[in-house]
């Protein structure tokens, strides 16, 4: 990326296109390669125009988090959508998926035979056009079941008259210094036991669906049948600090300002504060995160401290301050928090602003 355009005012959110489409391309090849179907989390971006560069490079569909977020990307022709998370049914979230199943190939989660049913029950004569996949605890601890309690899942999603296709999980364990393959060899072993048990009850279990930005390069193909990564367009800081990406590979950074800077003394560290704070970059640090975000071209600074407009840098002793007014491009520690966070982005070629894009599914939380 290049410098931030003279169009641009402080603090906003550039996606550089070169890096953005190199993103979508290596990910699908490699993918693809390893006889993969790639279903990207579009909860990460929430923009259509992206997800229409990952479907036209060979997604096989997109992954969502809300019914609001399904509806978004099928209103912008998106026909194959999987909602991978459990779900509660009541008669208007069964409204909505039947007017996007009249439209789109509807998948949903499910990890509970009480949920299943439920689904099932406010579908009524629509439950054979939603297919579920059944989500298997594979070592994160959120949702999901014991790979041996698939099938007694599975059951009751048949008997409530929703297709059943297979299994899913998310190896969300894999967001943490030296898990990634760990988290990727125990992600495979819970689909297999699952996909057996589903087996044995006569389900097909044809499709088998993991991965996990971290985790999905390392994905074995023999037993996962697709990998749904989402970070992985855009980057982030997290994943610099992983190792899971360059900072080459970093497609989004939020443009800001320097408003304030200290030389520091007696115990006070040198630093500057940024126009860009809590409600731009968001609040989320894991506890091994070295700190609220990282400077694009600065990777020494720290983000140390942030309130809701303003972030404060420690600045390197053996490096220049910036000064009063220059602009720095800031990685966001969780970008998909970033994007729920702003209603466009300044799309960004060579040092030049190519264009705006609206967060299309921004805020569709329900």
């Amino acid at each position: 990326m290049h410098s931030i355009p003279e169009g641009i005012d402080t603090p906003d959110v550039l996606i550089d296109r070169d890096v953005l489409e190199r993103n979508v391309e290596r990910m699908a090849a490699a993918v693809r390669a390893k006889g993969l179907a790639l279903r990207p989390h579009a909860k990460t971006h929430k923009i259509p125009e992206i997800a229409a560069l990952q479907l036209a490079a060979g997604a096989a569909g997109l992954t969502v988090a809300t019914i609001g977020e399904a509806e978004v990307f099928a209103a912008h022709g998106a026909d194959d959508l999987f909602l991978a998370y459990p779900l509660w049914v009541g008669p208007r979230q069964a409204e909505r998926l039947r007017r996007l199943s009249a439209t789109a190939r509807i998948t949903v989660g499910t990890d509970s035979a009480e949920a299943a049913t439920a689904m099932g029950g406010q579908l009524g004569d629509a439950a054979g056009d939603v297919a579920v996949l059944v989500e298997i605890d594979s070592g994160h601890h959120r949702s999901g079941v014991h790979p041996e309690a698939a099938a007694d899942v599975a059951r009751a999603a048949a008997r409530a008259g929703l297709r059943v296709e297979g299994v899913f999980t998310f190896p969300g364990h894999s967001y943490a210094p030296g898990m990634p393959a760990e988290a990727a060899a125990q992600e495979q072993q819970a689909l297999d036991r699952a996909a057996g048990r589903l087996e044995a009850a006569d389900f097909a279990a044809s499709r088998r669906s993991g991965g996990s930005t971290p985790s999905a390069l390392l994905t074995d193909g023999s037993v996962a049948t697709e990998v749904r990564p989402g970070v992985y367009v855009l980057g982030d800081a997290q994943q610099l600090e992983l190792g899971r990406c360059a900072l080459e590979d970093i497609a989004l950074t939020v443009a800001s300002t320097v408003v304030s800077r200290h030389e520091g003394g007696n115990g006070v560290p040198r630093r500057i504060v940024l126009d860009a704070g809590s409600k731009v970059l968001g609040s989320d640090r894991p506890a091994w995160a070295t700190g609220h975000g990282r400077l694009r071209d600065h990777p020494e600074a720290r983000v140390t401290a942030l309130s809701e407009h303003h972030a404060t840098v420690v600045w390197p002793e053996d490096q220049p301050l910036p000064a009063l007014g220059e602009r720095l491009r800031v990685l966001p520690n969780h970008v998909c928090i970033t994007m729920n966070l702003v209603d466009d982005v300044a799309v960004v070629r060579g040092g030049e602003l190519l264009e705006r894009w609206t967060v299309a599914a921004r805020g569709r939380n329900s």
